[in-house]
């Protein structure tokens, strides 16, 4: 059927172009205070550490282990919690990593719903190597389709990380690197840098719990880093970060093995 007279068929590269500046757009709403293009975490003492009053989106973060042979499902359970609140219940997040795991670990979907990461809003992409989950974390970041990317990477190659700042940017979709690297990780272009550790949980059935170090944001002045918390996970369908202490010096938990986001049982 041809269109009407004076009238244009749509193009339809266009019209999903349309669509797709348009969920940017939603997506960088905050969901309460912070700036425009910042995500309230939930936690006063954590806005108020970030110059922006909130986590940036559509940029890059890296969070990093303590120690990453005993905490690396706990730093991958704050990276899911971060992903969770991007999404906000609406958003799907792009879950990037390794066919097969070099530490055996598995994505545990019971334990990413009690983030709010519902089944429904995940993609797991899995690679052969890092090299392909690098570049399926930079097209998930250009494609504008995500809420949010989150990838695990053990070795980041030179130049890696800037081309996923990049991507971040040109897409409008905030990026989640996972650096299992261990030791000393090496400066880049991620604007916050976490580093967690699991922590005791207040008693059994009790919600997730991390000791978390904000170690640099980049571009903002007045970041609070280094500083670092106890942080409790709250209210895992309306998804937000409680601070439930903040000593003068680190004392975390024990942090067994586990599969990724059986963090729901306690953070390890």
């Amino acid at each position: 059927m041809s269109p009407p007279n004076g009238f244009q068929r749509p193009d339809p590269a266009l019209i999903a172009d349309l669509r797709a500046r348009i969920a940017r757009i939603e997506r960088q709403t905050p969901e309460s205070g912070g700036s425009p293009g910042a995500l309230s975490l939930g936690s006063p003492e954590l806005d108020a550490a970030l110059p922006w009053g909130g986590l940036p989106r559509t940029v890059l973060h890296e969070v990093i282990a303590a120690d990453w042979a005993a905490n690396q499902t706990a730093a991958a359970g704050f990276g899911a919690a971060l992903s969770a609140r991007l999404a906000g219940g609406r958003g799907t997040v792009l879950w990037c990593r390794r066919r097969r795991d070099p530490w055996g670990r598995a994505l545990y979907g019971p334990g990413l719903a009690a983030f709010g990461l519902a089944s429904r809003q995940l993609i797991v992409a899995r690679g052969r190597n890092e090299t392909d989950v690098l570049w399926a974390m930079e097209e998930g970041l250009r494609s504008g389709a995500p809420a949010a990317v989150l990838g695990e990477v053990g070795n980041l190659v030179p130049g890696a990380a800037r081309r996923l700042q990049l991507a971040a940017k040109a897409g409008g979709v905030t990026g989640l690197l996972l650096n299992g690297a261990g030791g000393a990780v090496a400066p880049g272009p991620a604007v916050t840098r976490w580093r967690v550790s699991a922590a005791a949980q207040a008693g059994a059935g009790a919600s997730p719990r991390w000791w978390v170090e904000l170690l640099r944001c980049r571009g903002g002045a007045g970041c609070a880093a280094p500083a670092a918390w106890f942080v409790e996970w709250r209210d895992g369908t309306t998804g937000r970060f409680a601070v439930v202490a903040a000593p003068g010096h680190r004392a975390p938990g024990p942090a067994p093995g586990g599969d990724v986001a059986g963090v729901a049982a306690g953070g390890g």
